[in-house]
């Protein structure tokens, strides 16, 4: 004959209910953490390409520059009776050609392009819905 007795009570209903929305606080929490750190991660690294981008296009702009005038010359120096400033027009108007060309693909692109974080943000949507209505 047994003589222990089962003093442990079984949880109540408020009890669970209580522990499950103290876990899902924690899971929320936990994701918020986690966006943090992917979003300081991402800043991190578009603060150093935004870096090495600046560098690239000011040096670029200097270069672009000289080789201009260098076309400019060449161009007049090519046909003698056009006046230099037919010759800065003619590429001026190609410079801008292209660099319009390469704006409008640049638009296209950055519409396209999203920095947030997509899986991360799609579950602390999910979850605060979650806890908002289960209350």
């Amino acid at each position: 004959m047994s003589t222990s007795f089962h003093t442990e009570t079984e949880p109540t209903v408020t009890q669970l209910v209580s522990g499950i929305v103290h876990d899902a606080q924690d899971l929320m929490r936990q994701q918020l953490a986690l966006f943090r750190t992917e979003m300081q991660e991402d800043l991190r690294k578009t603060k150093e390409v935004a870096i090495t981008l600046a560098c690239g296009f000011f040096l670029a702009q200097i270069g672009l520059s000289v080789l201009c005038f260098m076309f400019v010359y060449l161009l007049h120096a090519l046909q003698p009776t056009m006046p230099l400033w037919g010759c800065f027009g003619i590429v001026g108007g190609i410079l801008a050609l292209v660099g319009g060309v390469c704006l409008a693909g640049g638009i296209f692109y950055l519409k396209s392009f999203n920095p947030l974080p997509d899986e991360s943000a799609k579950a602390l949507k999910e979850n605060y819905k979650w806890i908002t209505t289960a209350r």
